[in-house]
């Protein structure tokens, strides 16, 4: 509860934070005397950025369970089941969390987690996963989603795309507003197509930045839930064989809601939700 009160008090933050800024460079006071009610956009900027986001977060369990077809272990039918969920419960109760709930899904080697509250969250693994790595392996990766949980990673991320989402919401109207009545010398009261041209590539620019600004992030909440997988586990090698074993096999591609809190994913410079698995792994050794 106390991620949630952060996430909201950070966009509020945010749009406090433009609107100073705007008032103190006169930006407010132009913009007014133009026509565009800065108020307003502010407000609209918020809802938007952080309503898109905050439903996301809410949702975040349901979406996973349906869109990777997840089977939740409420009542272990076999030995390897009871024991997925027997190291689930004792990481949670390392990282002093709620017990999440337990799931397997189908397809190659990979694993989440993901919730909207770290004691109510889901670690799910794949069963490529299970039946490609050893015992330890397996244990070490769902001490990472673990780790994850703990760290409060699913709020983090979401926080943070909310934050992203508001300045380029807030920002493109800016531009597009400018384009249409001061370069263009638009003078109807209705915005013309120089506001929506200018939005519409302002959006996707800085989408784009956005999303480099998320990657980078998430891929340090990974380099984080590597050394909490270790923490938990009272030694690193097993990560480590971990992520050496995931870097010789073919890893399941996530829905993009998931690909940030799984074990791996995507590797592609800037826009990578995961860090190289070689760095990842020189990242442990030297840990303390």
């Amino acid at each position: 509860m106390k991620r949630i009160f952060l996430f909201v008090l950070t966009n509020l933050a945010v749009v406090l934070v433009l609107g100073v800024v705007a008032n103190l460079l006169g930006i407010n006071r132009y913009l007014n005397a133009q026509g565009l009610n800065l108020t307003a956009l502010l407000g609209f900027a918020l809802v938007m950025g952080f309503g898109g986001a905050f439903i996301s977060l809410l949702l975040s369990k349901t979406i996973a369970k349906w869109s990777t077809g997840a089977k939740i272990i409420s009542q272990p039918s076999n030995q390897t089941e009871a024991w997925i969920v027997e190291t689930v419960r004792r990481f949670a109760e390392a990282a002093k969390i709620g017990m999440p709930e337990v799931a397997i899904f189908e397809g190659e080697p990979n694993a989440f987690a993901t919730g909207a509250f770290k004691n109510s969250a889901l670690v799910a693994v794949s069963t490529g996963l299970l039946n490609n790595m050893t015992k330890e392996e397996v244990e070490a990766v769902i001490g990472h989603e673990v780790a994850h949980v703990a760290n409060g990673d699913m709020v983090t991320m979401t926080l943070i795309q909310g934050v992203m989402n508001t300045f380029v919401i807030f920002i493109s109207r800016i531009v597009g507003y400018f384009v249409d009545k001061v370069l263009l010398r638009n003078n109807n009261d209705a915005p013309g197509i120089g506001y929506y041209a200018a939005v519409f590539v302002m959006d996707l620019l800085l989408g784009v930045l956005a999303a480099i600004i998320v990657a980078w992030f998430s891929r340090h909440r990974e380099y984080r839930a590597d050394a909490g997988a270790a923490q938990l586990m009272g030694r690193k090698q097993p990560m480590i064989n971990a992520l050496g074993r995931l870097g010789r096999l073919t890893s399941a591609e996530l829905p993009k809601s998931l690909q940030a809190l799984g074990i791996n994913g995507k590797v592609g410079a800037l826009f990578a939700s995961h860090p190289p698995i070689e760095e990842r792994i020189k990242a442990l050794q030297v840990l303390k």
